[in-house]
This record gives structure tokens, sequence and C-alpha cells, in this order.
């Protein structure tokens, strides 16, 4: 067993500013108005912590390449076509291209600015600048206050204006989710004046703001939320922070206008409406509760943000941290079967660390700091490609998969923008500063810390997690009491040792899961402690036989190599009588890496720390058997497998539907369409004897097969045509299916409809009178 040791040394450090954080910070002059409840740990700026190398900051360093390669004035292409002025540049690919236009600039511009408070670094500055200073032309020359890049923008929020509102999951009247790119954009004008001190920067997104008042001023509760059924971002969170930045009370009361009664209010009465929801349409919502909470004392917000994080990380929430399946949240503890190359999206992450910073700083427990660190080592650091910066949108959990990293130039995916942010923000909470003056030690991650107000330097050098040897060097202007809080992490495996200066020190005060040591420190001390970490697994929690493994905080992954592994072998299970992984995962050569010989299918697998692997295919997840239960369960298991493998080998395309990117990959279209959420799954209708179109792939040289999924027991009229290029190959009747169960239905396509053909048009037409559907999924297969 090996044991992680640190080493904590005090000292000076050269003065840092303020206007860092949205998470309470204390004694902030750029913000106007101070928490009006208790704030038990205030954030340090994030330019007084400077992380030394590691995984952490060679992430960092990737980013950062990535950032200046970009070109602003591509990013601000449309913003200025739509002002009616000259673009300098051709626009960026990808949603850069589409509907969610611009919400890229306003992740890079907060991006820009948080590098530079970390690094001092002018070319960070001079981009953040130029930025700004391009959008305010462009709102000169609107002349409304917005400005913006996304298609048809005008017309659109001049319809809502009037109360003209079509609404659905990511549809506003015909845009793209147009107010999750409006927060984008004012959210990245903020950190430009919060990281940078540009007043212009305050100065255009309170115009901004101005402008949403005054396109929401006549709307009524009814329409507001009819509104607010298309995913809006953090609009809320960002006009409370134009409030605590200004001190103006009317952006406190605007954010009030997006408040999501059907979510919000039914998590702060503790009920949990959760499944089937868009999981990062939601987690920005109760950022802005718990922020308005922290500015305000409203209790309803802070009930729903407390116990929304709660059911996300008890109850949703994935061995690494993240959560959602194809970006969607299910059945409480139901994950055993969601392991596809759609889990994790990055973004829930990214804002779900936001809400835990916001919930530390009313309550300090290690419990935050546990599951932040095993978002940020297992989910955030797993996420980039750490030689060219680029970033997953998912990361995928389905057993034998591997990553799929974005492009230079043509992804610019919602966790394209919210990467850029990722990566330099590494230092934000490994220290946070108590209310009573002590130091909370949060993340073993090798740093120093200038705390100016104490005059100490803090020194944390360290190659965690590949070497468990850590250091934390301190010097002190002057000798000073200050109690220091070490967490106490929920993986360490025995009892934590700690000497001061060679000296055993008594453990046995802790508070919320922190060892406290408080004494006066004087240049030189050192605090040395041990955290005995092992190997152990997380279960998953609808199937204990299928674990993931890590060494402390570290998740491992076995390395399954670059070849793709054989359908027909699948993943290597373990078999073995022993529950304990430290008897038979075996240290090899490399820290952090092991071996194990005895798979039931396949010969000996590395695995190594999750955030290492790059291009090459790996498993997170394994089943895990006893020598007997396998005997019992190796015929089903290999049926099985063999199944799901033929029916991926086989699948030339699938068609999630009421989901926002397969229906534009799928140029889905229709009449009198409604989507809905039942079951945990999405569904679509076309009623009222109409139609939905889409295109699928097919496979020219092979018999293809369209499979629909529908829902048994509906007893409606369900009485459909499915036309494949305008010719029909099947007619159903939804009513023949009696049991309260998905099934998946087969409808041969004749060979002639798609010989020489790579797609062909799919039309469900409902008879007059009924309706095309529900369908909750649609896969064409070869034969």
């Amino acid at each position: 067993m090996k044991k992680l040791v640190v080493t904590i040394t005090l000292s000076l450090l050269a003065a840092i500013g303020f206007s860092q954080s949205y998470a309470p910070e204390q004694d902030n002059p750029t913000v106007k108005v101070k928490p009006v409840v208790s704030i038990k740990a205030y954030a340090f700026p994030l330019g007084a912590v400077k992380l030394l190398d590691s995984p952490f900051k060679r992430a960092m360093e990737a980013d950062t390449r990535y950032l200046l390669e970009l070109k602003p004035d591509r990013l601000l292409s449309e913003f200025r076509v739509h002002s009616g002025l000259k673009a300098k540049a051709e626009k960026y690919g990808g949603w850069e291209s589409s509907g969610l236009a611009g919400h890229t600039l306003g992740h890079y511009l907060s991006a820009c600015a948080l590098q530079y408070t970390t690094s001092n670094d002018p070319e960070y500055l001079k981009r953040v600048n130029y930025i700004v200073d391009e959008l305010a032309e462009c709102q000169q020359a609107r002349k409304t206050g917005y400005v913006g890049a996304i298609p048809r923008e005008d017309s659109v929020f001049a319809e809502v204006s009037q109360g003209i509102i079509r609404s659905r999951g990511f549809d506003l009247n015909g845009a793209w989710s147009p107010w999750y790119t409006v927060h984008k954009v004012m959210a990245g004008l903020l950190d430009a004046y919060l990281y940078c001190t540009n007043d212009k920067a305050l100065k255009v997104n309170v115009s901004m703001a101005d402008w949403a008042g005054e396109i929401l001023k006549n709307l009524n509760d009814e329409q507001i939320q009819k509104m607010l059924l298309c995913e809006y971002g953090g609009m809320n969170d960002v006009l409370v922070n134009t409030y605590s930045l200004t001190g103006n009370k009317k952006y406190l009361d605007l954010s009030y206008k997006f408040h999501d009664k059907r979510i919000l209010d039914s998590l702060a009465v503790h009920k949990d409406i959760l499944p089937g929801r868009h999981s990062n349409t939601q987690v920005p919502k109760l950022i802005g509760t718990i922020r308005r909470y922290e500015l305000t004392g409203n209790q309803n917000d802070f009930a729903m943000s407390d116990f929304f994080w709660n059911t996300v990380v008890n109850h949703h929430t994935y061995a690494p941290g993240g959560n959602s399946n194809y970006e969607y949240l299910s059945t409480p503890d139901q994950l055993n079967d969601k392991l596809t190359d759609n889990t994790m999206e990055t973004c829930n992450t990214y804002n779900m660390l936001k809400l835990t910073r916001h919930l530390f700083a009313l309550h300090p427990s290690s419990s935050y700091m546990d599951f932040y660190e095993r978002g940020l080592y297992n989910h955030i650091l797993a996420s980039q490609n750490h030689k060219t910066g680029m970033v997953c949108y998912f990361v995928p959990l389905r057993m034998g998969t591997r990553k799929h990293f974005s492009d230079e130039e043509e992804s610019f995916t919602c966790c394209v923008g919210s990467g850029m942010e990722n990566h330099v923000k590494y230092g934000e909470s490994i220290y946070f500063k108590g209310a009573d003056g002590s130091l909370y030690v949060n993340l073993f991650i090798p740093s120093e810390l200038n705390w100016t107000e104490k005059g100490l330097r803090l020194t944390m050098t360290s190659n965690l997690p590949t070497d468990p040897t850590v250091s934390l060097t301190v010097q002190a202007d002057k000798a000073i009491a200050v109690p220091i809080r070490i967490r106490k992490p929920s993986w360490i495996n025995g009892e934590m040792t700690v000497r001061v200066n060679g000296k055993s020190v008594s453990t046995t005060r802790i508070e919320e899961g922190y060892v406290v040591i408080a004494r006066k420190w004087k240049t030189g001390d050192k605090i040395e402690f041990t955290l005995p970490a092992n190997l152990r697994y997380v279960a998953m929690p609808d199937n204990p036989a299928r674990q993931a493994f890590f060494y402390g905080p570290v998740l491992l992954a076995g390395d399954l190599g670059a070849k793709e592994p054989d359908p027909m072998q699948g993943v290597p299970v373990f078999v073995t009588n022993n529950t304990d992984p430290n008897q038979w995962l075996k240290p090899d050569s490399q820290p952090l890496e092991f071996e194990t010989t005895n798979t039931g299918t396949q010969s000996a697998v590395k695995l190594k720390p999750f955030y290492e692997l790059q291009a090459n295919y790996y498993t997170v997840y394994w089943d895990v058997f006893t020598p007997e239960s396998w005997k019992k369960q190796q015929a089903v298991y290999e049926q099985k497998r063999r199944e799901a493998a033929d029916l991926e080998r086989r699948t030339v395309d699938l068609l999630r539907v009421g989901e926002m990117q397969p229906e534009r990959d799928h140029n889905f279209t229709g009449d009198k369409l409604e989507t809905g959420e039942d079951h945990t799954r999405k569904f679509r209708v076309a009623n009222g004897g109409s139609s939905m179109t889409f295109t699928m792939k097919t496979d020219p040289n092979a018999q293809n097969i369209l499979i629909g999924t529908y829902w048994g027991m509906d007893n409606r009229g369900r009485l459909f045509e499915v036309l494949v290029d305008d010719k029909v190959i099947a007619s159903e009747d939804l009513n023949k299916y009696k049991e309260s169960r998905f099934y998946d239905i087969s409808y041969t396509i004749p060979a002639e409809l798609t010989k020489g053909k790579e797609s062909v048009t799919i039309k469900l037409q409902a008879k007059p009178n009924n309706s095309a559907g529900p369908v909750y999924g649609l896969r064409l297969v070869r034969e």
C-alpha cells in the first residue's frame, strides 16, 4: 500500500488584486452588492494562485496555446454583419456557422479574461479589450442595446416582445436557444469587467440587460413561462451578477423573469422532476438561484439549489463525476444500461463545479470538495487532448470506446466553449479562506498561493497524481496565527497522520471533514501529513457487479489499445473470489499503472489514469464475477453482448428524436409536430393527420432495415404509413402492441429503394384524424 505524503511550508507574497470570482470573495470592492447571508469560506482571487508543473498545468498550457491560435475577428464576423458592419474575417465553421452562432465568442472572452488574471500576460488583455471595443461598435450601430450573431434574431425577439411565442426544448420561434447565446455573450462581458477591469464591457453588458428588460416588459407570467420551455442558459445568473456589480435592483428583478417555475419550484419542495430532463438546461438555472440566495437570503432559492446538487451528485452521476446520457438525466440510480458514446456532456460538469463552489462557500464541507476533486481529475482533466488542447463534447463510457476530440476550426460546440474556460482556472478551488481567518487546503494540486492580507506565500510541489509525494512550503512576513484546515478525503484508506516541523500532531480535531491545525506560523515551518491510498472500486448503483476502479482520487481505465475491440470478444470481464482489487490488480512499472491477468475472456489488461488516455480504446467500467456466477452467467452474458455488438455493427444510422443536434443532422421536419418526455425518453409525434420527415444514411450494397421504437398500450389513434423516398413500405397501428413497454419494430426496405444510394428520405405519414408516432427512436441497420 502506498501512502500519499503532503508537506506544507509558509511564506511572503506579492500584492494580488481583487475581482476574481462570483463565488463570494471577501471585501471585493468591485462587487457593489454584498452577500446578506453568512459566508463561511471565501474564494481567493484566481491571480493569487499559480499552478506548478503537473498534468493540470500542462492542460492549461495546451488550452492557452489554442486560445492564442484563434482569431478574434473570425469569432466577431457575424456580430459585425448582423450590425450592418463589414466583417473583417470569415466566420468559423460548426455551430458558429449555424443557429448557435456567437456563443463561442462569449466563452472565448471569458477564457482570455481568466487567463489574463492568472498570468498577467498582456496578449490576453489585448484580445479582451479588442473584442469589447468591437462589440461596443456593433451595439452602437444597432441602436437597441442588443448585440449578437443569431440567425433571424431581430424578428425572433420582436415576436417574443409581442407575446408571439412558439417554444420547446431548444427552439424559440424557430431560433436555436437564443437566450442561451445571449447569456454567453453577457457572461463574457462581465468576465472582461471583473477580471480585466474593462469598464466598457460592463456598459455593453448593462445595455444588453436593459434591452432584455424591454423585450420582456409587456409579457405576462403565462407567456414568460411558455418562453422558458426553451433552453435559456444562465440568464438568471448573469442578471443577478449584473445587479451585484452595478447595485441596480432592476437587474435583480429582471432575473426573476428567467425563473422556470415548472423545474425550480418543484425542486424547492424537494420534488425530483429531473428524470427525462436535459441536464445542462437545468444546471445553469441553479447557479443563478444559489447566487441570488447569497444576495437576497431567499430560502427557496437555497432549497432548490441544495436539493438539485444532492440529487444529481448522489443519484445521477457516473464514477468519473459527470452525468447524463445523450445529454439527458434518467431514472435516479439507474445507470447500468446507460453506458454509451454520449455520456457525460462536459458542459454539465463545468457547471456542476460552479454550483459546488457556491455551496462550499456557504457550508465548507469536505463532501463538496470530494465531488469537486472527482469531477476535476476524472472528467474535466480527462476531457482534453493534452497535446493539441482539443476537447470532448461527450466523455464516453461505453465499454470499449474511445474519446472524440474537437476540431480546431469546425466544431465550436457548447463544450468547446466551456472547455476554453475549464483548463485556465484549475487554481480557483485549491484553497479557500475561512471567514474566521483560517486556510482551507481543498485540493492537492501543485501550486503557489499568495495570501497578501496575511503576508503568506505557500508553495505546494508534487507530481500528484502520478507520484503520491506532495510538499507544501510556506514563508511568512511575520509570525501569524492561521488555523489550517486540511481536507481528509473520502478515499483515504487508514489513519491520517500529521507532523509539524517533524513532530506528530493530533488529528482528532476534525470539523466538516477537515483536520484543523491551529497555531502561530513563521517562516520555515513545515506540515507533513500522510493520506494512505489504495485501490478501491465504485459500483453501479443498480448493478454491484459492474465496477470502476480508483487509486486514491484517480480513476483508472483499461487501456485496450489502438484497435477497436472485436465485437465478438468484447471487453474483458474480471473473474475473482476476492472483492478487494488490491489482491488481483498489481502495480506495474509506471506509477499509477496496474495490470491484471485474471480476466474472464482475454489476456492481461493494463489500467492507467483515465485522464492520460487520449487516442486508445478503453473501458472505465468492468463486469466483475465470481467463478460460480461467471459459469452461470457466461452464456447469457455472451449472448446479450453478441446481440448488442451485432446491432451496433449492423447500424448504419441512428436518429435520437426530440434532441437538438441529432434532428438537425438528419434534416428532421414536419407538420403539427409535438415533442415530449415519457418513460424517461424523448418522443416525437406528428398530430392531426400530418407527418414527420427525415433523412437517414443507408448501405447501398446491403438489405436495409428501419427499426422504430414505440411504447405499447397507447390506446389512441395511431395509424400511419412508413414511406421511403415517397414509396410506402409499411402501415403501422401502435395499438396492437399491448404491453406497457418499449417495442422495437422492424421495416424491411425494398432493395431497389436503396441500391446505389448513400441516404434516403423517410416519412411517417399519419392517416386522417390519426397521429404518426409517438416514436422514441429510429435506427437504420443492414441485414
